[in-house]
């Protein structure tokens, strides 16, 4: 029985026996010699900074659309930005000021405290936020191309604008308890400049760290919780370190403790009975050191991953 042969395979220009084989080198420079890149890859520094320059708006526009939702299914709405800080402080105070006696020895305590509160509450919630950055907007981050450090810079400017509605609130209680504008109160922006961009650094390590290990967002709420506790923030650090009882390591860790920093620097500006002499030395270079190493190292720590967030 006789077989019949198979057509002879068509020859042409598409014809896979006339397709030339390149080596892997070979296409790579073949891509390059025609303009072609890998898609989703990370532009050069200068070139991502020239990009999220471009997407200002987008990032401005991103940060007032959450900061309006946060609280639109509550009765008393953008009130609890002011509530939620304020509250808090009072559970502070009658837990610690009174049955633990930390005001004893501080003067002025609730403004000592209430400022403390609120500074502290602007870095938690910014480093909170940066850790649903990428991984709370995977459908945004995987659908549209973008510079992804726009979305933790985005938070940090949501907690940013939430800190100036804040301060309403704070200025009215330093007024009530007889601390009247002064001089020194310009001295918060220069302060709350160098805490905002610590904190845009800090949460785009987090953005980064909670994009590749989700699990690392269970663990903040401690890590914050014991910083808060290492801050000063519901007593005075200046008091409890006084004398010989603790290690000169560990006092100078507390020192050198960004967050106490900040506090303290806004305590300084706003608060009259705060004095010079309750601060660390050389206490400005130290927030500004913070606020540079942080904000540009967490900057180029994120850009460096900017290729793998939305994959996987």
């Amino acid at each position: 029985m006789s077989q019949t042969a198979a057509p002879p395979a068509p020859v042409g220009p598409d014809s896979p026996a006339l397709l030339p084989v390149y080596e892997p080198g070979e296409l790579a420079a073949l891509a390059a010699r025609h303009g072609l890149t890998v898609s989703g890859a990370r532009p050069s520094l200068t070139e991502y900074v020239r990009q999220l320059w471009g997407r200002r708006h987008f990032i401005t526009a991103f940060a007032t659309a959450k900061l309006t939702a946060q609280y639109s299914q509550a009765k008393l709405g953008q009130i609890w930005q002011i509530m939620t800080p304020l509250l808090n402080a009072t559970v502070y105070y009658f837990i610690f000021g009174v049955l633990m006696n930390t005001k004893h020895g501080v003067a002025d305590y609730v403004p000592f405290l209430v400022t403390g509160v609120f500074i502290w509450t602007f870095t938690a919630s910014s480093i909170t936020a940066g850790t649903r950055a990428i991984s709370g907007n995977t459908g945004l981050v995987r659908a549209l191309h973008f510079p992804r450090a726009s979305l933790p810079i985005a938070l940090a400017l949501q907690q940013l604008q939430q800190l100036m509605f804040s301060l309403g609130a704070l200025l009215l209680i330093l007024l009530a308890f007889g601390q009247y504008p002064q001089p020194s109160w310009l001295l918060a922006v220069p302060a709350l400049t160098l805490q905002a961009l610590f904190n845009t650094g800090v949460s785009m390590v987090v953005a980064r760290l909670t994009a590749k290990t989700p699990d690392i967002a269970q663990l903040m709420p401690f890590v914050l919780r014991t910083w808060m506790y290492a801050s000063g923030v519901m007593w005075s650090l200046d008091n409890l370190l006084t004398g010989d009882r603790v290690p000169r390591l560990v006092l100078l860790a507390l020192e050198c403790n960004p967050a106490a920093v900040y506090i303290d620097l806004m305590r300084y500006a706003l608060i009259d009975s705060f004095t010079r002499d309750q601060m660390p030395p050389h206490v400005w270079a130290v927030a500004a050191g913070w606020a540079l190493v942080c904000g540009i190292g967490g900057f180029v720590y994120f850009w460096k991953a900017e290729e793998r967030y939305g994959r996987g």
